[in-house]
């Protein structure tokens, strides 16, 4: 009795010290060394993720992707590809709430030669050749073959010096971003305000809204630079307001495409395109 009454005080003294002052017989390294084993085997098992975000086993709660995170931006809405159609450019557009640093003065350059020399441009000026000819816009270039050659090369040099100019040359100037920026939210009237808006209102390499130079200064220097090769017989100052006007409202009908494209791509072609 006396041995056992001194053996269970001993035990309650070993008890009330700390664990790590306790000298370890090999019986207690045993059950210790067993207890490590399965903390790390819990520890180390591989966790699932449950339907409510926990990961099972560690009660952890699993990042969540917003879809609308500018991190992630192949997850959003209003997604804007590379082509529309697989034809038209569309290297301008920006998908919505995707926040991207400003472009360096090559890479303006760069996109302004991306939009002029892209193989669809020259089938859209070809385009608007033949309907500039149908009209007679300028008498001076005549019919047939040779008067649809003059007026296809006028046009197409008229777009390049609007897409330097625009997009590279005065928003170099201006420190101003000649991107489209896609809202991609809200209904038809108040996205197509928006669209039609960024003829006016753009940004700045810093990311504030500021009065669209690019735009307008750059869209009317290159309405004016064509009176040097348009044939002097015509009215130059009709015809510049009449270019500058075309420039623009050209690029106001692409920023509503842009806008609406990611929308249409997903109803009508299920992100085909």
């Amino acid at each position: 009795m006396v041995t056992l009454a001194g053996t269970l005080g001993t035990v309650c003294v070993r008890a009330q010290e700390p664990v790590s002052t306790l000298p370890l017989s090999n019986e207690d390294a045993v059950w210790r060394s067993l207890d490590d084993a399965s903390l790390f085997a819990q520890n180390t098992q591989p966790s699932t993720t449950t339907t409510d975000g926990k990961l099972s086993g560690q009660g952890v709660q699993a990042p969540k992707i917003n879809p609308t995170d500018p991190d992630h931006p192949d997850d959003q809405d209003g997604k804007q590809p590379k082509r529309i159609l697989w034809i038209i450019p569309n290297y301008r557009a920006v998908s919505a709430n995707t926040h991207l640093p400003p472009l360096a003065l090559k890479q303006k350059f760069w996109l302004a030669t991306e939009d002029t020399f892209d193989y669809s441009d020259f089938i859209f000026v070809g385009g608007l050749a033949g309907i500039s000819m149908s009209q007679k816009s300028q008498p001076a270039f005549g019919q047939g073959a040779e008067g649809y050659g003059k007026y296809y090369w006028h046009i197409f040099v008229d777009g390049a010096i609007e897409n330097y100019m625009a997009e590279a040359l005065v928003p170099a100037v201006t420190h101003e971003d000649p991107r489209y920026y896609t809202l991609g939210t809200g209904g038809f009237f108040k996205r197509t305000g928006y669209a039609i808006s960024k003829l006016f209102v753009t940004r700045t390499d810093a990311g504030k809204n500021t009065f669209n130079l690019s735009e307008i200064v750059g869209s009317g220097a290159a309405a004016g630079i064509g009176n040097l090769y348009y044939p002097p017989q015509s009215n130059p100052w009709v015809k510049t307001y009449q270019r500058w006007g075309t420039q623009i409202a050209l690029d106001g009908v692409f920023n509503v495409l842009k806008e609406f494209w990611p929308d249409i791509n997903q109803t009508v072609f299920h992100g085909k395109y």
